[in-house]
């Protein structure tokens, strides 16, 4: 199974890598396993890719995930060399892996990240202000959940990263989910359903019962269905939301193109600049995708550029 998840998106990465290698680049350096948080006693990792020349200041956090399966070695240089090329920071952030940890435990890895990295701007060079977002697929509703659902930190939280903003100034993303309780069209479930019958493990939501003091699975269908609609992009959007982009096959059986439109038409009426770009006869990934990361990375310089963010997106 985790073969066949990583199959639907990182082969097209490793693909790339033949083609670009960035990390050997004498442009540019990698560091790896930045420990970016810690969850019962597991630390969090992500790879950092800094170009050493032409660098403009501004970040994407790239989300390594294929079905919120999640490990180092998906990371594949290729599939950002076009960012470095242009000047962007990558932080290749891995989260914590299905079947270990479901979508609602992920998303909180992936707010910790951002607000690690806006924490760490300084030193990382970067401008805390100018951050992107980008995935595929998973990595792709993962993008959409930061971009929609980003929020300004607590001010009040005894680790210091917590106070920080988790919200992204530029979403530009490939085929992702975005109403797991609409899926395909109006009604349809695929909470580990349906369509994402071979997907259990994500959607396998569990609660902290503090009378056995252990996790226990929900099994209350109301409570799942709440979880469903906290964790579909569609459901956040709000007139505050950053320029979203969206690139998706309009043959793709896994993740309907009907979920990308959906959003895009919900960021549309509430002003939010948004564009969906449809491959004719794509299904879920593609074998020149490596191409269309450039589409990706025009709309990073369009947004992500001094002066060009809306000022509701900035963060506190």
């Amino acid at each position: 199974m985790l073969c066949r998840l990583l199959c639907m998106l990182n082969v097209i990465f490793v693909l790339c890598g033949a083609t670009v290698r960035a990390d050997d680049a004498k442009m540019v350096t990698r560091t790896q396993d930045l420990i970016y948080g810690r969850k019962f006693g597991t630390a969090l990792t992500m790879d950092l890719f800094a170009p050493q020349q032409n660098a403009n200041g501004a970040a994407i956090v790239w989300c390594v995930s294929g079905g919120w399966f999640s490990a180092h070695e998906a990371i594949n240089s290729g599939f950002i060399g076009e960012y470095l090329q242009r000047g962007y920071t990558v932080f290749a952030v891995v989260h914590g892996s299905q079947p270990k940890y479901t979508i609602p435990e992920v998303l909180v890895d992936m707010h910790r990240a951002v607000r690690y990295i806006r924490s760490r701007a300084a030193d990382l060079k970067i401008d805390p202000e100018r951050i992107g977002i980008t995935g595929g697929s998973a990595g792709g509703h993962l993008s959409l959940m930061q971009g929609t659902a980003g929020d300004l930190g607590n001010p009040d939280a005894k680790d210091p990263v917590d106070r920080y903003s988790s919200r992204v100034q530029a979403v530009a993303c490939f085929f992702p989910p975005t109403d797991f309780l609409n899926y395909g069209k109006p009604g349809e479930i695929a909470l580990g359903r349906g369509v994402l019958k071979n997907f259990r493990a994500p959607f396998d939501f569990h609660e902290f019962d503090k009378s056995v003091n252990a996790f226990v699975p929900v099994t209350d269908e109301a409570k799942i269905l709440e979880i469903g609609r906290q964790i579909s992009p569609v459901n956040h959007v709000s007139a505050d939301d950053p320029p979203t982009l969206i690139m998706h096959g309009d043959a793709d059986l896994l993740v309907p193109i009907q979920q990308a439109e959906i959003i895009v038409n919900k960021l549309k009426e509430a002003h939010v600049p948004a564009e969906l770009v449809v491959k004719k006869g794509a299904s879920h990934g593609w074998p020149d995708m490596l191409k269309d990361v450039a589409t990706l990375a025009d709309w990073f310089d369009k947004h992500l550029k001094p002066g060009s963010r809306p000022a509701d997106t900035k963060t506190k």
